[in-house]
C-alpha cells in the first residue's frame, strides 16, 4: 500500500451522528518499553551532561542524538541510564527497540522496528500498513504530537535508524552503535557522543561500586591492577566485579592471578591490535570457568537459541535432559547464576537475553564444550516446542482453523498453552521473531519435516494478522523444505498457502500460477477432493481481477469434481463460490440454485459462520432483482449471525452488504453507521481492499445526503487504496461515483475544473471498463456515458 493509501481517514458528521476516525492509533497509548537499568551505575558525568544539553528549550532542537563506541564501551548502559533519568520530560512514553546490528543472526530491519512501535502506539497489530515508506509514515504521524523518546539500540547502519525518526522536534531518537554512522549528521542534523574507555580512576570506581557490601575493601594499587586487565571497559569491569563478588573470601590478588593467566593465554592467539576485544574474551572466560559445570552447559546450549530473547520455558526446552537442569526450580536456579554472573541479562517478565558479545562467546564454547550431536538435539528441542506452542497459539487466534494442521505433540514437550485470545495475541506478539527464527533455525540444521510443519502452521498466525512479509518467507521455506523432502502433498498445501498470499496482496498472477501448480500435484496424486479445493482459490483469483466468466468455468469444473467427493463441507464451499459469482455476473436464477445449495449444506454440517456468507451472497441477488425488503432481511441476520459467534472479519464483510441494502431502501443515515463499523472492522484486521470498499460504501451514503464534500473526500480515499491494489474495476467504478460526486458538490454553478475533474475520471473508467465484456461492466459503461452514477455492485 502506498503512502498515500495509509493516510488517517477523518470525516465529521456535522449533524453530530457519524464520525469516521480510524488509523490514528490511541492517544492514551503511552508506552513504557525502556529495560531495567544497571543496578549500579557511575561515571560518565560529562556525557550525561552533554545528553542533557538536548532537553534545553521547551522544543529540543536535537531529533537524534547518537552514542557511538566500541563493543563493551557501556553505549547501552549509558542510554538507558538516562532515558530512565529523563523519563518525566518525555510524558507521551518511550519506546525502545534493540536492532541487534552486532548479533550473530539477521539484524533487525527499520521496517520490522515499525511493526512493532506502531501497535505500542495504539494502531491495532493487524492494522499496520505494508511497506517501510507507509509505516514511517504513519509513525511519524503518530509522532507528531507527542512528546516522547525512541531508544534506538546496537544499529549498524544508518538504514536502520533513518525510517525511525520523528517529523517533529517535540521527540528525541537516542541511537547507540559501534558504527559513527555519519549520514545521520550528514543529511539528519544529528549530534554524536564518541564514548571512549574509562579512565583508570573511574574504571576503580565502578568495580568498588559494584562490589559494595559484598568484600571486605580491596587495595587501590590491586583494583587498578584488575581494571587494567579488563581494558577498562565496563561490560568486562562489571563481569569481573561479579565474579569477585562472589568470593568475598578470596583475596583480590589470588583472582588477580587467576585472570592474568587467562589473559596470557588470549594474548598468545590474538593478533596485538586485539588488545580490548583479548581482554574482554579474557574476563568472559574466567567467569565462566568459575560456574558450576551444569549452569556453563546452558550457557553454551543458551547460546544456541534462534533469537535474541527468550522465556524461561525456551530455555527449558533447549536444556532437556542434557542437562541436570529440567524442573523449573532447578532451571531457575541455573538461570539466576548465569544472571547473577553477568553473563545474562534478565529483562522485563522474566524474559533473558544475551550482550552480543556475550552470545558469541558462548555460540564459540558451546564448539568446545558440547557435542555437535547435542548441539543438533538442543536446536530441534526448542524448535519442536515453539513449533507446538505456536500450534497452540494459533488453535485460540486464528480466523479460520479449519487449515490448520492437526499435530501430535511429542511426549517430552509441554507447549505453550492459553486461557484466552488475550494471552494468545500477547504471547505472539513476544515471540513472532523467534518463531521465525526457529524456522529458520531448523532449516538451517536440516530439519526439513519440522520447517514444512512450521510453514503451515505460522500462516494461521501470519494470516489472521497481516503479517505477509513473514508469511511469504516462511511459506517459501517451507515449499523449499517439501521438495527436498519429495513430500508431494506438503508442496501442493504450501503452493495453495503461496496462493492465498498473492491474492491477499493482489499480485494475482502469481497466486494463479500456484494455484495451477497445486491442482496439477494433486491430480497427479489422485486426489480429487484437494484438486477441487486448489480450483476453488483459483475461482476467487479470477473473482477479484473481476473476470467473471473465467470464474465461472473454474468453479463449474470444481463443483463437478467435488460433488463426485461426496464431501458435505466442500460442496457447499464451492457451491457458494459459484453462487456469488453467478450473482456478480447478474444471473440470478443460477445463482438461486447454487446458493440454496449451500445454504442447506452449511445448515446440515451446523456451520452458522458460512451460513452468513451465503446470506450476503443471496442479499446481493436480491438487490440485482431490485427486491430491497429481502436484501435487507438476508444481509441483517448475516450480521446477527456472524456477531453471534464473534467473527468481527465475517462481521465486517455482513455489514458492507446491508450498508448496500440499506441505501437501496434510501436508510442513507442506517447505512453511513454500518459503513462505519465496517470501516473500523477491517481497519482492525488490516484488509486495505473491504475497508476500501468501506470508505466508498460511506461516500456513497454521503451522496445520498446530498453532502457532496464528504463524499469527494471519501472517493476520492477508496479510489486510491483500490489503485494502489492494482484493482482496476474497483478503480473504475469508484471513479464514476467520485465524478457523480464532483458535480453535485458544484451545484447548479458547475466550475470549469470541477467539470474538467469529473470528464477526466469518467474518461478513465470508461478506459479501464473497455477491457471487461461482462454484464455489470456494460452496465456501467451505459450509465458513465449518460453521466450519472452506477448502482452499488460488489
Amino acid at each position: 500500500m502506498s503512502g498515500k493509501a495509509s493516510e488517517v481517514v477523518q470525516a465529521r458528521d456535522v449533524s453530530g451522528g457519524i464520525h469516521f476516525h480510524y488509523g490514528t492509533g490511541s492517544r492514551s497509548a503511552r508506552p513504557r518499553q525502556l529495560p531495567r537499568g544497571l543496578r549500579v551505575f557511575v561515571n560518565r558525568a560529562s556525557n550525561l551532561a552533554a545528553l542533557d544539553q538536548t532537553l534545553e528549550g521547551e522544543n529540543p532542537p536535537t531529533v537524534a542524538y547518537v552514542i557511538a563506541g566500541t563493543a563493551g564501551v557501556g553505549k547501552t548502559s549509558l542510554a538507558l541510564h538516562w532515558a530512565h533519568r529523563v523519563s518525566d520530560h518525555f510524558p507521551d512514553g518511550q519506546l525502545y527497540v534493540d536492532m541487534r546490528g552486532y548479533d550473530p543472526g539477521a539484524p533487525l530491519t527499520a521496517d520490522q522496528a515499525l511493526e512493532f512501535f506502531l501497535p505500542s502506539l495504539g494502531v491495532p497489530a493487524s492494522a499496520v500498513p505494508a511497506g517501510t515508506e507507509s509505516k514511517a509514515t504513519l509513525y511519524r504521524s503518530l509522532l507528531a504530537e507527542r512528546r516522547m523518546l525512541v531508544v534506538v539500540d546496537n544499529a549498524a547502519t544508518v538504514g536502520q535508524v533513518r525510517p525511525l525518526l520523528p517529523g517533529s522536534g517535540t521527540n528525541l531518537v537516542l541511537v547507540t552503535s559501534r558504527s559513527r554512522l555519519s549520514g545521520l549528521m550528514v543529511r539528519d542534523g544529528a549530534h554524536r557522543e564518541n564514548l571512549e574507555i574509562l579512565p583508570e580512576a573511574e574504571s576503580v570506581a565502578l568495580l568498588s561500586a559494584t562490589m559494595a557490601g559484598y568484600r571486605p575493601v580491596d587495595s587501590a594499587e590491586d583494583l587498578a591492577e584488575l581494571a587494567r586487565l579488563c581494558a577498562h571497559l565496563p561490560l568486562a569491569l562489571r563481569v569481573a566485579a561479579e565474579r569477585a563478588a562472589s568470593r568475598p573470601s578470596m583475596p583480590l590478588a589470588d583472582l588477580i592471578t587467576d585472570l592474568r593467566d587467562e589473559s596470557s593465554l588470549w594474548d598468545a592467539l590474538s593478533a596485538d591490535d586485539e588488545d580490548e576485544a583479548s581482554a574482554v574474551r579474557s574476563v568472559f572466560a574466567w567467569s565462566y570457568r568459575a560456574l558450576p559445570r551444569q549452569a556453563a552447559l546452558l550457557f553454551c546450549l543458551l547460546g544456541l537459541h534462534p533469537g535474541a530473547e527468550f522465556g524461561a520455558a525456551a530455555a527449558e526446552a533447549i536444556a532437556g535432559n542434557a542437562l541436570e537442569v529440567s524442573g523449573v526450580g532447578r532451571l531457575r536456579t541455573a538461570l539466576d547464576t548465569l544472571t547473577g554472573a553477568y553473563l545474562l541479562e534478565e529483562g522485563r517478565g522474566g524474559r533473558y537475553r544475551f550482550h552480543d558479545l556475550l552470545r558469541a562467546y558462548a555460540v564459540d564454547r558451546a564448539r568446545y564444550e558440547v557435542t555437535q550431536e547435542e548441539q543438533l538435539a538442543a536446536v530441534e528441542r526448542v524448535c519442536t516446542w515453539y513449533l507446538h506452542s505456536a500450534h497452540a497459539c494459533a488453535a485460540v487466534l486464528a480466523h479460520d482453523t479449519s487449515l490448520l494442521p492437526p499435530l501430535d505433540v511429542p511426549g517430552d514437550v509441554v507447549p505453550a498453552s492459553f486461557a484466552d485470545r488475550k494471552v494468545a495475541a500477547a504471547w505472539y506478539a513476544e515471540e513472532r521473531e523467534n518463531l521465525l527464527g526457529a524456522m529458520t533455525a531448523a532449516e538451517g540444521t536440516g530439519l526439513t519435516e519440522l520447517v514444512s510443519r512450521f510453514a503451515t502452521v505460522l500462516e494461521r498466525l501470519y494470516s489472521t494478522f497481516n503479517h505477509f512479509r513473514d508469511w511469504r518467507v516462511s511459506a517459501r521455506a517451507g515449499l523449499r523444505a517439501a521438495r527436498e523432502q519429495g513430500d508431494r502433498v506438503s508442496e501442493a498445501e504450501l503452493r495453495e498457502s503461496l496462493g492465498r498470499l498473492e491474492r491477499m496482496t493482489m499480485r494475482l498472477d502469481e497466486a494463479a500460477e500456484h494455484h495451477r501448480a497445486a491442482t496439477e500435484i494433486h491430480l497427479g496424486l489422485g486426489d480429487t477432493l484437494s484438486a477441487a479445493k486448489s480450483r476453488n482459490g483459483s475461482g476467487w483469483i479470477h473473482l477479484f481481477a473481476h473476470r467473471l466468466d473465467e470464474a465461472h468455468a473454474e468453479l463449474t469444473e470444481a463443483l463437478a469434481a467435488v460433488e463426485g467427493t461426496g464431501d458435505t463441507y466442500w460442496t457447499a464451499t464451492v457451491r457458494y463460490s459459484l453462487g456469488y459469482t453467478c450473482a456478480q455476473s447478474l444471473r440470478s436464477q443460477e445463482a438461486d440454485r447454487h446458493l440454496n445449495a449451500a445454504l442447506a449444506g452449511f445448515r446440515e454440517l451446523s456451520d452458522p459462520l458460512y451460513e452468513s456468507l451465503v446470506l450476503t451472497a443471496r442479499s446481493l441477488v436480491e438487490l440485482n432483482r431490485q427486491n430491497v425488503s429481502s436484501a435487507l432481511t438476508h444481509a441483517e441476520r448475516a450480521v446477527e449471525i456472524a456477531r453471534s459467534v464473534e467473527n468481527v472479519l465475517w462481521e465486517g464483510t455482513a455489514l458492507l452488504y446491508l450498508g448496500r441494502a440499506q441505501r437501496a431502501a434510501g436508510r442513507a443515515e442506517e447505512a453511513l453507521e454500518s459503513y462505519q463499523r465496517a470501516v473500523l472492522v477491517f481497519r482492525r484486521e488490516g484488509d486495505a481492499s473491504r475497508e476500501a470498499i468501506a470508505v466508498g460504501g460511506a461516500g456513497s451514503a454521503y451522496l445520498l445526503l446530498g453532502r457532496y464534500t464528504e463524499a469527494v473526500d471519501f472517493h476520492r480515499r477508496s479510489v486510491a487504496v483500490h489503485r494502489s491494489l492494482s484493482d482496476h474495476w474497483k478503480v473504475a467504478k469508484g471513479l464514476l461515483y467520485l465524478a457523480q460526486a464532483l458535480e453535485g458538490r458544484e451545484g447548479s454553478d458547475v466550475r470549469e475544473e470541477g467539470r474538467e475533474e469529473a470528464a477526466r475520471h469518467r474518461s478513465e473508467a470508461l478506459e479501464i471498463l473497455s477491457g471487461y465484456d461482462d454484464p455489470r461492466s456494460d452496465e456501467l459503461r451505459e450509465r458513465a456515458r449518460a453521466v450519472p452514477a452506477p448502482e452499488e455492485g460488489a
